[in-house]
């Protein structure tokens, strides 16, 4: 079983159900959670599409939560078993969920569903509010603070913001050689969108700390995201 097979089918939410985490013991919705699944070999598998067969375990979507399970025996309690949880598996959650977000992005453009580059941005600031303002993080500053101030100069409040994605990285999801500038037309895709940038939110920043306060001081009443740095949402506990 490849973690990678895990990344299918980017647009499927699972919205209206809770699951346990197998940490805290408290019941939340599926969406503020990842799914891990026992490969052949028993080793513990993140299925961050919920789509592997087999029996799951649910841990909330933050990295200590993650780290703790994997620490504290808390995966060979849920599959009542001897299976492996190695030390790098919340690094491997975050590049699987990051992959589903840049795929979720690739989705969208497909879609015709997001404005690329700034002219395009620029027109779609103008039109109406955006959904979400997506920026590189290695951009330059003075590009994405004319469409920050354009859009609070127009519409009285700052963009939802994501700024977690390289220029490259960004590129490569959206078939060209780098996107700076991007933004999410279509409101159901923004949710579907909104709620895997919550998931991932608990294992980076979605908006980078060295960004001006003002780009986080606009929460999303999207999904699960967080605007700035990232959430624990799980109370943790002792075993």
């Amino acid at each position: 079983m490849s973690p990678a097979s895990s990344q299918n089918e980017p647009e499927g939410q699972r919205r209206g159900r809770e699951r346990r985490c197998i940490v805290s013991q408290e019941s939340l919705p599926e969406d503020w959670l990842i799914r891990f699944a026992v490969a052949p070999d028993g080793v513990v598998t993140p299925d961050v599409a919920a789509k592997l067969p087999g029996r799951g375990a649910w841990v909330c979507s933050d990295r200590a939560s993650v780290e703790r399970a994997a620490s504290k025996g808390a995966f060979a309690r849920a599959f009542k078993a001897q299976v492996k949880a190695g030390p790098d598996l919340a690094d491997m959650t975050e590049r699987l969920l990051a992959r589903r977000c840049l795929d979720f992005l690739g989705l969208m453009n497909r879609a015709g569903a997001l404005a690329i580059g700034a002219t395009q941005v620029e027109a779609a600031i103008r039109a109406r509010p955006v959904l979400v303002l997506i920026e590189a993080s290695d951009g330059a500053e003075d590009g994405r603070e004319k469409l920050f101030g354009l859009h609070l100069g127009l519409w009285g409040a700052p963009p939802r913001a994501v700024g977690c994605f390289g220029q490259t990285e960004l590129g490569v999801a959206l078939g060209r050689e780098r996107v700076i500038h991007a933004c999410v037309l279509q409101e159901r895709l923004a949710l579907g969108w909104a709620a895997e940038i919550g998931r991932l939110a608990g294992f980076r920043a979605i908006v980078p700390s060295s960004w001006p306060d003002s780009w986080r001081s606009n929460g999303w009443g999207l999904g699960g995201a967080d605007a700035g740095e990232s959430q624990v949402r799980c109370r943790q506990t002792d075993f």
